[in-house]
């Protein structure tokens, strides 16, 4: 159908094959032309959901369509497996109102349509009907509208009715318009996507049966490609990109697995096709949506694997850029390159030298143009990472080229050469025209670096810098040290070693400091050959050390560097003292060290052996001229710890130490400083060994801060530093076998001091391997050492009253002891020296080696005790062992007037012992003159007293007794005999007797005895006792002693102890009450006698006492006054009798409370000026009485220690009344001991039984 010639002529509409879904139109035209403009806006507005079929996710898309002229011509003939020219949708348009025009010209070519449709099994049609109010108007008796549609759809629509659709007035601007715009649209749009489903359904179970034949003999992968490449051009046609991409992968993916598995034998008949020799290497095409060119060699089966490869990879990478995902077509291409050059591999292709390299250059340039001309700039920077890899296997390709075409040689490219360019430059075809206008275009920079040496060595640096920059501005630094390598590798050929050798030391350090063993090896080999060239001999020597002692070479290329550094060495020194100096970790290690003595401790004037483990890394055996130890002296600001005992507790014992096997991962740059030997620094107190500063010292502090001289002929290339020093440990003529080697030194201590050994050095002519540093740190000690005696009992502590071993130990040091040389000892007065006539003395040396014994003279006097010392050599051990014996008596204890827990007079207890729980020390000094000193040396020894003796006075009415209780402190059992306690008074109206005395008793460790003995006197009152008790010991498990032992004695004294008032309390229920009961009050009786008239002075008529009543248990409750004070006759059996009440609290049998008696001193008491203070009983509380014989209110007693009341502040500073208690041995309270039964109370609910 032609556009309609009208004035002015609508806008025309095109019918070509456009990517759009086809739809023909049928009828009357000049009506579809006049609405096609609207229809075209407005169809694809409303996006619509596709749903599809095998559990697919449902999209929105936007249907348009290309509507062109129907023709029978255009509908698909069987077979036909096309998309983009299938018809999915037809349309019959007409306006037609009138009957007769219906029944005359409509109706017959409505069949004719619908005859054409069946014959080729066409379903998917639409009768659009247009009514138009103009052409209505214009014609009368005209049937309505809907007799028109109905008739068509009775015609044509029998079952099917939906397919005839009204437009009313398209072209006017209403509302209803807009419904039946609306309604049409939806209907069309409906149509089509079932139309979509149904075909493209129908199209890919045909194009899934095609796949499913491919085992089949006569199946072809072009003629499948071109399938289902067109369903990807219909889902490209519907905008659904990302589906056309999976299209292209599973082809991808298809064709990839077929190359795997024709590789791994089993071939595919159609694989020969691509298995034709390459021709043409032109690269890539990405500038034109589908290259129809390559398109038609896949169609005719006669693509190469690079055609087809290409093709693919362009129709990917056009999707991609759709749906802007230019970094995903770089990851990709950077894949596909890789995957072509094994894929021809496998088919085994025939490709020409040179030509794969081309088609990879060009492609990768042309992907990189690609990207560029859709991103920015500031994307391509914040991309790089994706990119840098093309970039990378470009610059590898050109380089390839350059070496393939002789470019990269010194001498230039031969004849050779330049016929191998020509006839790559010949693959490669004319460029294409999409290319022709672009300065910078693959194809012409490949053509310029092939046409010249300088232009190649211009594009090729540029690409090398330029990858290298990407690579380190992403982190991707080992790839940008690849690179690098690759340009030391260019200068080498170039002849230009200089610029070579910053690459490779770069990278060097990076796989050092990585850990990568083979890349190490590698560069180190042209590292080794740049250097030689550039003529640095000291580094190129180092070099060879390291190679020579790497396993990663084979033995021939070991033993060839190992012969450049012997050779080197075998050269006549070029100056005088010139000398090469080498780190030795890669000559030789260090594995331990063995020092005899094994301690490392000798003294000023001894040998010294030392014996090293080298282990060699060469591969042959090498003659050393001398292997030396450089040794550092330093003297110790603490003597004390250069003396031997030190020594001899702080150093090692095995004298063997052990050496890390691990060398420097790196050399260390010229102008390093050496590492930091950093140890720790104490000194201590030499009389008890305390700490008293600690801090860290740097040892090499001289090499550290020394002036550095650039002409210094020590300093090498790998910043290691021969020192020289006085001190030196040599050892020549050496053949170090490869492996394992001892190393003998031997040495005479000289000076005192600590020797550090630094540096091990081994020279082989000129070249010196050096270690310069020996860690950890390796030292001896020389002392010299003053002659020492020291003496220490063998057990924990000297126990007095029997022998006991003291050990001497002398250390003669620089001494030499001679015969006739003595000790004198000052004897104590109280501790014995015993002597013995198989006493013995041991000698060691001072490492503690057993040297001899002898025989130990020893000779006692009143006063000096001599012992002869055995000769002895200097720096050694004089071991003896003396018994010694101390006296066994125990300090005297002070006045005893009652029991031992009752107050003391102050002043009465400075003989006792500050140790109350510990046994009682003493100390006897010693002077002991030594024969190498004018001096005396004074010694202690303590001895502890292994009892604890404590006495008490018990009393039974006037009855006195004395119980003496010794107690063992000690770990040892002893045998008691003898027993005794004397009177060592004046008086002897004072008799003693012993209680059930026993001959001997045994007494074990921690235990107590106890002896009880009675006093008895003839006058009162009795004299004070000074009581001296003493009894036999010896050790039970000691063998048979040679001296009798001394008895231990025990001294004290007692006063004060006979009884002068007797107490007794009684307590008596309520009248009428047989027994007491709780909460009732009860009678207390106290009866206070006394029974002596002759214990006050004349000058009092009477005395006047204090009574207090007091239950410390709680058990009653005191009612009224609980104390008073009393006035007693001086009549012997002068009684006074005192009546309370008390409640009991509790049931049961209740001791009675206690009653206590004082002395009741007033104010102007001379008596009591007399006495001392701290004897007194404190009452500033208690007021004086207008009454004495009154008792006394006991309140302010009882708040004894509390705050002043107002009435003794009243009172303050005038003298007041005191208490002084009674010595406890002249009071007895005979109802101590008593209970009384104390029955519950009927009305209590709850019953509280005291059981004491």
């Amino acid at each position: 159908m032609d556009a309609p010639e009208e004035s002015p002529p609508p806008p025309p509409v095109i019918y070509t094959m456009e990517n759009k879904p086809i739809v023909t139109c049928a009828g009357d035209h000049n009506l579809f032309t006049s609405i096609y403009p609207p229809l075209s806006q407005q169809l694809p507005r409303e996006p619509m959901e596709w749903r599809r079929s095998y559990g697919r996710a449902p999209k929105m898309i936007h249907l348009e369509s290309n509507f062109v002229q129907f023709k029978e011509e255009l509908l698909p003939k069987e077979g036909n497996k096309a998309l983009l020219t299938f018809p999915f949708l037809h349309i019959y348009w007409t306006e037609c109102c009138d009957t007769e025009v219906y029944k005359a010209t409509v109706k017959d070519d409505l069949t004719k349509w619908q005859n054409v449709l069946k014959a080729h099994s066409s379903v998917d049609w639409l009768i659009v009907v247009v009514e138009n109010d103009a052409k209505k108007k214009n014609k009368t008796n005209i049937l309505p509208r809907t007799s028109i549609v109905d008739k068509i759809r009775n015609d044509f629509c029998n079952k099917q009715s939906d397919r005839c659709v009204v437009l009313s007035d398209p072209l006017k601007d209403s509302s209803r318009t807009q419904e039946s715009w609306n309604a049409f649209l939806t209907k069309l749009r409906t149509l089509l996507l079932m139309s979509f489903t149904k075909n493209l359904g129908k199209f890919e179970d045909d194009m899934r049966t095609l796949r499913e034949k491919r085992t089949e003999p006569g199946w072809s992968f072009c003629e499948y490609f071109m399938v289902q490449e067109e369903l990807a051009f219909v889902f490209e046609m519907l905008q659904q990109f990302e589906d056309a991409l999976v299209q292209y992968d599973e082809l991808d993916a298809l064709f990839s697995q077929y190359v795997v598995n024709f590789g791994a034998g089993d071939g595919a008949n159609w694989l020969t096709f691509f298995c034709q020799p390459v021709k043409s290497w032109n690269g890539l095409v990405l500038r034109k949506p589908i290259d129809m060119e390559k398109r038609e060699l896949i169609q005719k089966q006669e693509a190469t694997l690079l055609d087809l490869r290409s093709y693919l990879f362009s129709r990917q990478c056009t999707l991609l850029l759709f749906l802007q995902r230019p970094w995903e077509v770089a990851q990709r291409a950077l894949e596909l390159l890789h995957s072509c050059v094994q894929e021809l591999s496998l088919l085994e292709v025939s490709v020409p030298p040179g030509a794969l390299d081309c088609w990879v250059f060009l492609s990768c340039l042309e992907v990189l143009q690609r990207i560029e001309g859709c991103c920015d700039r500031a994307q391509i920077d914040s991309n790089i990472a994706h990119m840098v890899g093309l970039w990378s296997y470009a610059t590898e390709k050109l380089k390839s080229l350059g070496y393939l075409c002789g470019l990269v040689s010194e001498k230039g490219p031969n004849s050779e050469d330049l016929n191998r360019t020509v006839d790559l430059l010949a693959g490669l075809g004319a460029e294409r025209p999409e290319t022709a206008n672009t300065a910078q275009s693959p194809y012409k920079k490949l053509k310029e670096a092939l046409s010249s040496v300088e232009a190649f060595e211009k594009h090729y640096l540029d690409l090398s810098q330029a990858t290298m920059e990407m690579y380190t501005s992403v982190g991707r630094a080992r790839s940008a040290k690849l690179v690098g390598k690759d340009l030391a590798e260019f200068y080498m050929r170039k002849k230009s070693p200089q610029k070579a050798e910053i690459y490779l030391q770069g990278a060097l350090k990076t796989y050092l400091a990585e850990g990568w063993v083979l890349p190490v090896t590698h560069t180190r080999k042209q590292l080794a050959e740049c250097q030689k060239h550039l003529g640095q001999m000291e580094n190129y020597l180092q070099t060879s050390s390291l190679l020579a002692s790497d396993h990663h070479l084979t033995e021939e290329e070991r033993k060839y560097f190992c012969q450049e550094i012997l050779s080197f060495a075998s050269l006549p020194e070029g100056s005088p003292g010139h000398k090469v100096v080498l780190p030795m970790h890669s000559f030789a290690q260090l594995r331990d060290l063995h020092f005899d003595p094994a301690n490392a401790v000798v003294h000023a004037g001894g040998i010294l052996s030392l014996e090293i483990t080298l282990c060699s890394q060469m591969p042959v055996p090498v003659h050393m001229d001398q292997i030396a130890v450089n040794v550092l002296f330093s003297i110790e600001k603490n003597s004390y710890r250069k003396t031997a005992e030190w020594l001899t507790k702080h150093k090692t014992s095995n004298g063997i130490i052990k050496f890390p096997s691990e060398a420097p991962r790196s050399p260390a740059p010229q102008s390093s400083l050496p590492a930091l030997e950093l140890s720790e620094m104490c000194e201590r107190s030499p009389s008890d060994n305390s700490l008293n500063t600690t801090g860290i010292i740097c040892r090499n502090v001289h090499m550290l801060l020394r002036r550095q001289e650039s002409g210094s002929s020590l300093e090498t290339a790998s910043g290691v530093a021969l020192e020289e020093g006085a001190h030196v440990l040599r050892c020549s003529s050496v053949t170090l076998e490869p492996g394992p080697n001892k190393v003998a030194f031997r040495t005479q201590a000289k000076e005192p001091g600590t020797y550090t050994l630094r540096q091990l050095c081994a020279s082989v002519g000129s070249v010196w391997f050096v270690l310069p540093h020996i860690h950890p740190i390796v030292q001896y000690d020389v002392y010299s050492q003053e002659p020492q005696l020291h003496v220490e009992p063998l057990a924990d502590s000297l126990l007095a009253g029997i022998p006991q071993k003291v050990k001497f130990t002398v250390t003669t040091g620089h001494y030499t002891v001679k015969n006739g040389d003595s000790l004198q000892l000052s004897n104590a007065e109280a501790m014995l020296i015993l002597c013995h006539t198989e006493n013995r003395a041991m000698i060691y040396s001072n490492s503690r080696e057993e040297f001899s014994t002898a025989p130990l003279r020893i000779q006692c006097s009143d006063k000096v005790t001599s012992i002869a010392l055995p000769a002895a050599p200097a720096y050694h051990v004089i071991e003896f062992e003396l018994e010694v014996l101390s006296s066994p008596a125990a300090p005297a204890a002070g006045v005893e007037s009652g029991l031992l827990a009752s107050p003391e007079p102050h002043g009465k207890q400075t003989d006792r012992q500050r140790a109350v729980l510990g046994m009682v020390t003493t100390d006897h000094k010693v002077s002991i003159d030594c024969p190498w000193s004018i001096y005396s040396t004074v010694i202690a020894l303590t001895f502890s007293v292994p009892f604890r003796t404590t006495h008490s006075l018990l009393s039974a009415g006037t009855r006195k007794y004395v119980q003496i209780c010794v107690q063992n402190l000690s770990e040892l059992d002893f045998e008691l005999s003898d027993s005794n306690l004397e009177d060592t008074g004046l008086a002897s109206d004072l008799q003693i007797t012993a209680l059930r005395p026993q001959p001997q008793q045994r007494i074990h460790s921690q235990q107590s005895v106890f002896f009880v003995w009675e006093l008895t006197w003839t006058q009162e009152p009795p004299p004070p006792l000074h009581g001296r008790f003493s009894i036999g010991f010896s050790p039970v498990a000691r063998e048979q002693l040679s001296i009798s032992l001394q008895p231990y004695t025990y001294e004290f004294q007692v006063e004060d102890f006979f009884t002068v008032y007797t107490v007794k309390a009684e307590v008596l229920p309520a009248p009428g009450a047989q027994y007491c009961r709780t909460g009732s009050l009860c009678s207390l009786e106290v009866a206070i006698t006394r029974l002596s008239a002759l214990l006050e002075s004349d000058e009092y008529l009477s005395t006047k006492l204090m009574y207090e009543v007091v239950d410390n248990s709680s058990n009653w409750a005191v009612c009224g006054k609980s104390c008073g004070v009393i006035s007693m006759p001086l009549a012997a059996q002068a009684t006074h009798r005192v009546h309370m009440e008390v409640m009991p609290l509790f049931a049961g049998h209740l001791p009675l409370p206690d009653v206590r008696l004082f002395k009741y001193l007033p104010h102007h008491s001379t008596h009591s000026s007399q006495l001392d203070a701290d004897s007194w009983i404190e009452n500033d509380g208690l007021s004086v009485d207008k009454h004495p014989d009154d008792q006394l209110d006991c309140s302010s007693v009882r708040s004894r220690g509390s705050g002043p009341s107002a009435s003794s502040g009243e009172l303050k500073g005038l003298p007041m009344p005191r208490l002084q208690a009674l010595p406890p041995g002249q009071v007895f309270n005979s109802s101590s001991g008593m209970q009384v039964l104390v029955t519950p109370s009927q009305e209590d609910h709850v019953l509280e039984v005291s059981v004491t």
